[in-house]
């Protein structure tokens, strides 16, 4: 099992890319501490399915856009589960609306989640991987931080800030044996992308030279990948999985 002995965070882990994210991880040996906000029958279904798997995993609820919160909950696991190897700061909400009717609570709370919660997660747990000489940070951004959508300003700016983030912080670590990568995924399906209106969703689906939405079992491996040792040598990258949706 390429990561056996790991322990991983993944946020926002209750459902869809998260979920097979944090159920991928196990797959390949890792124990999970699975983060959710309120889903939390959700969660406690996700690490039943990792228990079968025959790893550890706990549930942990916490706003990542909440700075104490997250360090109260980062400490609180590594003291009764160990300390955390692999961070996936997956964690992501939208308000889409034309910025002219955006309220700035819109933005902020997007912001907040999007981005600001990797920067209290990586905060959380940078000192510990860089005393260990080991970690991976693995972000997910998405394809409209590449080619931006109407009604997605919020959104956009913090899937897009997310790159930049991971970039200097690869930058900032590399000596210490802690890679920071990106996964961009394309239109997956999720909770978040089953609320997108019929007619645009066909839109989407023309501009996709697959022909298709993807799945969040087809994200999940490039996350795999990037934690693993296999990957010790990428930092900085982004891996775009969307079906050509975006080139």
């Amino acid at each position: 099992m390429k990561l056996e002995n790991r322990i991983a965070l993944v946020t926002g882990a209750s459902r869809g890319i998260g979920r097979a994210i944090a159920l991928a991880l196990a797959k390949e040996g890792a124990d999970v501490i699975v983060n959710y906000a309120s889903s939390a029958e959700a969660a406690k279904e996700v690490v039943s399915e990792i228990k079968a798997l025959g790893r550890k995993a706990i549930a942990l609820k916490f706003d990542v856009a909440s700075f104490d919160e997250v360090q109260n909950a980062v400490k609180e696991a590594e003291e009764n589960f160990g300390p955390i190897d692999i961070l996936v700061n997956n964690a992501g909400i939208t308000r889409d609306t034309l910025l002219m009717r955006m309220k700035e609570e819109d933005w902020d709370k997007v912001l907040g989640v999007n981005l600001k919660g990797a920067f209290n997660c990586s905060k959380a747990v940078i000192q510990g991987m860089m005393k260990r000489r080991f970690g991976r940070i693995i972000n997910i951004s998405s394809v409209i931080a590449f080619s931006g959508n109407p009604g997605q300003t919020n959104y956009a700016a913090a899937k897009a800030g997310l790159i930049g983030f991971t970039k200097s912080l690869a930058r900032e670590v590399a000596t210490r044996g802690i890679t920071v990568n990106a996964v961009a995924p394309g239109y997956i399906e999720t909770d978040m992308t089953a609320k997108i209106p019929e007619k645009i969703k066909q839109a989407i689906l023309a501009q996709i030279p697959m022909g298709r939405v993807g799945k969040a079992e087809e994200v999940a491996p490039a996350v795999v990948f990037l934690a693993s040792e296999e990957a010790s040598y990428i930092t900085g990258a982004v891996i775009h999985v969307n079906g050509g949706l975006y080139m």
